[in-house]
């Protein structure tokens, strides 16, 4: 199937099958989300060389990995010697491959304090099916990188590789609402720190206050085709004083901002630069440029949603919030979102500009939509609980249309995918969890579509 005038393939799936990875797996909510699939859980599900990885906790609070070749109906599971330290579910884990060596890298178990991290023998995943998959390939339980102490304020690993094949890992130092973006980085040998790269400081205000500290939450940071760094963001305020109602949510406003030297300088939309990682010159909330999509913070716009780059390296994101047709002020921000959320595609287009269409699906959840684009660059928006709509590069991501509706998952709201896997062999792959109550454990499991190829 085409798209229509096109001549290039038309957004479609084909299913292909369900593995399960643990007919128990840890279950608790917290934060209106699971510890094993969390929108912010960068690489709980990838692959690499022929092979798919996955991480999660199990029944007995184990930190667990696995791996099958692509496609495979089985997985090969060991555990690792940690367990979970608490029921939060931001205490995700986040695996990352240093192509320089061949290593796998864990860091789990963190929020707003200390981290974990674990990094295999060399070459592991350069040779998967000469070396035994057991727990003798992983190195001891840090809490450092190598010695590399970060801070003592730790979330939200993301481990990302830079086209040379170093290994990044970026996170944030300090709490929400009050935080700083960094990155450390490995080169084959040892982890550096480069620092960090935002500011919590300076002066918001919207119309019904004003607040003096923030964070900036990431929807991603990712290398495109050509060696840029994107990311998009929103800020979220300390101060509840500048929302219209305490039930709502402080953050505001789609930003952008993109490296061409590996992370060590940032620069808005226009090219000027914005922040250099570790200095005090570093991206703030009253900076200039960088603000694609505006928003005050009444609508209870997500945080951390999800991010693409295509392949002419333009970027895209997928945003959510309370639009103002259903009010302008959002007074419980999960049910509102729930009720009335709806999500969002910005992207630039090849002239230059940013677009917005709104994707005709409710969310009927208050949790965050993925986005994958294929190798046509149309989009997929995969929202909670597993349902997934597309659209078109044709027709300017105008004709969103269901695709699947999940219904047969019984998931619980997020999903883990595997940005890797797309451009491996042309599948979508995502991790999800069915829906259980209170702490009793519930199946994990990976569903793979096949996409236009």
């Amino acid at each position: 199937m085409t798209a229509a005038g096109s001549g290039l393939a038309a957004p479609a799936l084909t299913l292909l099958n369900r593995t399960r990875l643990d007919a128990a797996a840890l279950y608790f909510v917290s934060y209106d989300g699971l510890v094993n699939n969390n929108s912010f859980q960068k690489n709980g599900l990838f692959t690499y060389r022929g092979h798919q990885y996955a991480a999660w906790y199990t029944a007995t609070r184990h930190a667990v990995i696995a791996r099958r070749p692509l496609g495979g109906a089985s997985w090969s599971t060991f555990a690792l010697s940690h367990t979970l330290k608490s029921d939060d579910s931001h205490n995700v884990i986040s695996m990352g491959v240093s192509k320089l060596d061949g290593r796998l890298h864990l860091n789990l178990d963190s929020h707003s304090d200390g981290f974990f991290y674990v990094k295999s023998i060399a070459g592991l995943l350069d040779n998967p099916t000469s070396t035994a998959w057991t727990s003798a390939v992983l190195g001891p339980v840090q809490t450092s990188l190598d010695g590399l102490a970060l801070t003592s304020q730790f979330t939200y690993p993301q481990f990302i590789a830079t086209p040379e094949g170093r290994l990044q890992l970026s996170y944030r130092a300090g709490v929400s609402g009050n935080g700083r973006n960094a990155l450390a980085e490995y080169d084959g040998s040892r982890w550096t720190a480069l620092g960090e790269w935002t500011s919590s400081t300076g002066t918001y205000a919207s119309a019904h206050g004003s607040s003096l500290a923030r964070n900036m939450y990431l929807h991603g940071i990712d290398y495109d085709l050509n060696g840029r760094l994107h990311a998009f963001f929103t800020w979220r305020e300390q101060s509840a004083s500048v929302m219209c109602d305490s039930g709502g949510i402080t953050n505001h406003d789609t930003g952008y901002v993109h490296s061409t030297d590996r992370g060590r300088t940032w620069r808005n939309d226009a090219g000027a630069v914005v922040g250099k990682t570790g200095s005090s010159d570093t991206v703030a909330v009253t900076g200039g440029g960088l603000v694609v999509d505006s928003l005050d913070p009444d609508h209870s716009l997500m945080n951390q949603e999800s991010q693409a780059t295509d392949s002419a390296g333009l970027p895209h994101a997928i945003i959510s919030y309370v639009p103002g047709r259903f009010g302008q002020c959002t007074t419980n921000y999960v049910a509102d979102r729930t009720a009335h959320g709806r999500a969002f595609h910005v992207r630039k287009n090849s002239a230059g500009t940013w677009q917005k269409t709104e994707i005709p699906v409710a969310l009927a959840s208050s949790q965050r939509t993925k986005l994958v684009l294929d190798r046509y660059d149309n989009a997929y928006a995969v929202f909670p609980h597993g349902r997934i709509a597309g659209a078109s590069k044709a027709s300017g991501y105008t004709d969103w249309t269901p695709l699947y509706d999940g219904a047969d998952l019984n998931a619980f709201g997020e999903v883990v995918i595997d940005e890797t896997r797309v451009r491996a062999d042309d599948v979508l792959s995502f991790m999800y969890q069915e829906k259980s109550s209170g702490t009793t454990p519930s199946a994990l499991n990976v569903i793979d579509f096949a996409l236009p190829a």
